[in-house]
């Protein structure tokens, strides 16, 4: 963006950008976004080249090579999906826990006026999760934080999609005063037949008027997948039977909308449904369509289903920055202020 923003941001686990386009929207400015998956760094250099892009692994990264990183209002993390102790079964699942310590040691290295979090919304309140929460809570008291918790559901905040993540946000006591959580919009979610009828009739397909009055409804959970697993499609069986209501396939991804000779039946096979797009999933994401994924299909949907909807994110951010106003009186007087 041209305009300077007034707050200044450091991400980690950015992936494809969802937080930080909704951060950026509230008026953070990434001093630098650090990431270690190549396809999710050019899908950040293709949309905002200018943003300071840092190829690390973050339980190696050292702020001491990076001086901008001491100088933030606001870290932030959207840190990769922790398994609960009860599924817990294979060596590679601890690299999210390492993940979520190494984003703690950070904060007290980097001493940020808040820290944001993000994880699956077990990490909240979920027994099953009180080992990693604990960690969490006792490191950011610690360093001098007040802890608050909570699950959104991004749907409540214009997104298409009932998808609910668990977000923890710590300040400074002397910004913690003026933080309270985004307040749900009054409009009801926009539903997919809505979000996704420009698209479905890009290719001059002739039941797209049709097929978006009948999905009237707002999206499941899309599913990106781990990188070590899973597929492009969008989500367990049982996502996938409320797709096919919708009148979709949820069973794969197409390369392109629908076009002029293709049909559409329901109550006939999943196969012969439409199936989207990863440029129609990030829309469902609330990504502007604007926003270009780069990589191969796969690589491409684990991007848009992995990130946070920049929607939520944004909503999120503007009470963070109003928590800064409050404190200061004047957001230009705010540490680190552009």
């Amino acid at each position: 963006m041209s305009t300077a923003l007034p707050f200044k941001s450091l991400e980690i686990c950015a992936g494809a950008g969802g937080l930080a386009l909704g951060l950026e929207s509230a008026g953070f400015s990434p001093v630098a976004l650090v990431e270690t998956d190549e396809k999710a760094l050019a899908t950040l250099f293709g949309n905002r080249p200018e943003w300071s892009l840092v190829e690390e692994d973050l339980r190696s990264f050292d702020p001491q090579d990076h001086p901008e990183a001491f100088d933030v209002d606001l870290l932030s993390a959207g840190t990769p999906r922790v398994k609960s102790l009860a599924t817990i079964n294979r060596s590679g699942d601890q690299a999210e826990r390492e993940l979520v310590t190494s984003a703690l040691y950070l904060v007290g290295t980097v001493k940020p006026r808040a820290v944001l979090i993000e994880n699956v919304p077990g990490l909240v309140d979920k027994e099953d999760f009180e080992d990693v929460r604990a960690e969490i809570e006792e490191e950011l008291a610690h360093h001098g934080y007040r802890l608050f918790k909570r699950v959104l559901n991004a749907m409540d905040f214009g997104v298409a999609q009932d998808r609910k993540h668990g977000f923890f946000v710590a300040l400074r006591e002397s910004d913690a005063a003026g933080f309270s959580w985004p307040v749900r919009l009054s409009d009801p979610p926009p539903t997919v037949g809505h979000v996704l009828r420009e698209s479905m009739a890009s290719a001059g397909w002739p039941h797209a008027e049709a097929w978006s009055a009948h999905a009237e409804r707002v999206a499941p959970t899309l599913v990106g997948g781990s990188d070590r697993r899973g597929g492009p499609d969008l989500g367990p069986e049982r996502a996938k039977a409320i797709w096919e209501r919708m009148g979709v396939n949820g069973g794969t991804l197409a390369d392109a909308p629908p076009g002029p000779t293709d049909g559409w039946a329901l109550g006939g096979e999943r196969r012969d449904l439409p199936a989207l797009t990863v440029k129609q999933a990030a829309l469902l994401q609330g990504f502007p369509a604007t926003w270009r994924i780069a990589g191969r299909k796969t690589r491409k949907y684990r991007q848009v289903g992995q990130a946070v909807p920049p929607p939520l994110a944004a909503a999120l951010g503007r009470r963070i920055a109003a928590a800064f106003r409050d404190s200061s009186g004047d957001s230009s007087s705010a540490p680190g202020a552009v």
